[in-house]
């Protein structure tokens, strides 16, 4: 049987000056935890309302998994019957955090392709498409890189004389663009439950059509998932997802930055997913909490900032906490499908003692109205606009721009996989002990889809380093312009957003495969 571990150091009610258990009494007493499984949308605020009233299928994620799980074993038996065995999943945000956890989680191999940089789409279509299936998730239908993988991957289906319609799975919401078009094209639909959105769809379609395609056992994921939701759900204090949400929401407004270390038992990547999942959610009006996935070894974690509390998450069974209660921080430990709806409830919960709506994401668009218009601006060029600066001035800048309270995200609109991948660690890892702060690290445009959501709407402490690249072969997407315009694109959008918001943005291009491009920076720190 799964079970919950919930455990506080020392440091959480002492900085949270006793706060903690007040409330979770709060919410208790509100009934918090049964209205948000009832599905009571008023619990956030009149003005949240009519989003809350579509966004609370996700509680009910056991029949849906239960129609869905026949289906996906179906079609990866005829799928393997064809010899076909790599699966690639295109999608953003949500749509390809939560199946990137399950399949390492489960130890199979999906290829994830959530970037827009020529290099990584390139590599993802010098596979062999003989034997490769392609999963497209978007909720909406309409999302401009999903958009745009897809078309390319279909062109080069036929190029190798493979029938489209035949390799490709799609996953969107019903009645989407993506949805009737794909219909009419003969591709295989799963539709997803419109009232779920997408952060909060780990235990939906968008979590497990393509990680169930590729081999993760999704039986057993939903299986720890339902054991828990009667706990879940109880008014009690004892209630872990209160508790987490209680912790959390003690230590604010100080102490907004969650560093997410995973212990050796739980090595799935779930703090990528938690950072989305919690930063977009609470990122609004002025307000916000944000996780940063550290590595073990990460300086945040040797000598942690006033602004940021530790939290651990470990694999656990049915005894609960499987190992020691930590020194400082949050332990929280639990198998995974257990963790993903525990950390959903506990984010509903915090946006309630927030006094925010958890389930819109109001400046997500800002940066896509922009990149769109940057698009359209482009003349064919995919080269980023940046100043060039010294490694020293770059420096300076950096220090100027972040607040000792705040945050440094670095924002790298580069190969996610690339030759600059392992520099980038290094040069994070150094900024984070050489200011004194959380360093964030996101490759673009995934981090749009998560942490770009608070980055702009939260409260005003954070810092930007964007690193671009050029000399990258490009791609072309077909009846558009190319993977190489578009990114460069999003990264002007989204400096001009941050920069319109009194957000400060330091601007860097490097060229592209040179491992040795950031030596200078390096050194200098």
């Amino acid at each position: 049987m799964a079970g919950i571990g919930i455990a506080f150091g020392d440091d959480i009610e002492r900085v949270n000056g006793g706060r903690t258990a007040e409330l979770v009494e709060e919410l208790v007493r509100g009934r918090v935890a049964s209205r948000i499984f009832a599905h009571d949308a008023t619990l956030w605020g009149a003005e949240a309302e009519a989003e809350a009233a579509i966004r609370l299928g996700w509680t009910d994620f056991e029949p849906a998994a239960a129609e869905l799980i026949p289906r996906i074993e179906s079609l990866r038996a005829e799928f393997a019957s064809a010899g076909v065995d790599r699966f690639v999943l295109c999608g953003m945000g949500g749509s390809s955090l939560a199946p990137a956890v399950l399949a390492r989680w489960a130890g199979v191999e999906l290829t994830m392709i959530d970037s827009t940089h020529p290099a990584a789409v390139a590599r993802v279509l010098s596979g062999d498409l003989a034997r490769t299936a392609v999963v497209v998730s978007s909720k909406s239908g309409s999302t401009i890189e999903t958009r745009s993988h897809l078309a390319t991957f279909e062109q080069a289906f036929r190029a190798a004389g493979i029938d489209p319609a035949s390799r490709v799975v799609i996953v969107t919401d019903p009645g989407s663009p993506l949805d009737e078009e794909s219909r009419a094209a003969g591709r295989r639909v799963f539709n997803a439950d419109p009232n779920v959105g997408g952060r909060f769809s780990a235990l939906t379609a968008f979590g497990l059509v393509p990680s169930g395609l590729a081999g993760v056992d999704i039986r057993r994921l939903v299986a720890e998932a339902a054991e828990v939701r009667g706990l879940l759900a109880r008014d009690t204090a004892d209630n872990p997802a209160l508790r987490l949400a209680a912790a959390l929401a003690g230590g604010l407004p100080r102490r907004f930055v969650l560093a997410v270390r995973e212990t050796r038992s739980a090595r799935w990547g779930l703090g990528s997913w938690i950072e989305q999942l919690i930063a977009e959610s609470t990122g609004k009006d002025g307000h916000g909490v944000l996780p940063i996935a550290l590595h073990e070894s990460a300086p945040e974690l040797r000598e942690t900032p006033a602004q940021a509390v530790v939290v651990s998450v470990a694999d656990g069974d049915a005894r609960g906490a499987i190992e020691p209660a930590p020194e400082a921080g949050v332990l929280v430990s639990a198998p995974l499908g257990a963790q993903m709806l525990l950390w959903e409830v506990a984010t509903s919960a915090l946006g309630r003692l927030m006094g925010i709506d958890p389930f819109d994401q109001p400046d997500v668009e800002a940066a896509k109205v922009a990149a769109r218009a940057a698009l359209a601006e482009a003349d064919g060029s995919s080269s980023p606009t940046a100043q060039a600066l010294s490694a020293g001035e770059v420096l300076r800048r950096l220090r100027e721009a972040v607040p000792s309270d705040g945050y440094l995200a670095i924002q790298a609109y580069v190969d996610p996989n690339g030759a600059l991948a392992e520099p980038l660690g290094e040069l994070r890892d150094r900024l984070a002990t050489t200011l004194g702060v959380p360093v964030a690290l996101g490759f673009g445009p995934s981090y749009l889809h998560s942490v770009g959501q608070l980055h702009k709407g939260g409260r005003a402490l954070g810092a930007f380093l964007q690193i671009g690249d050029v000399g990258a072969p490009d791609v072309p997407i077909p009846d558009s312009q190319s993977f190489g315009v578009l990114i460069a694109a999003q990264a002007r959008g989204d400096r001009e957003v941050l920069a319109e918001r009194g957000r400060p943005v330091v601007a860097l291009t490097l060229p592209y495969g040179d491992r040795s491009a950031l030596d200078p920076l390096l050194a200098e720190i």
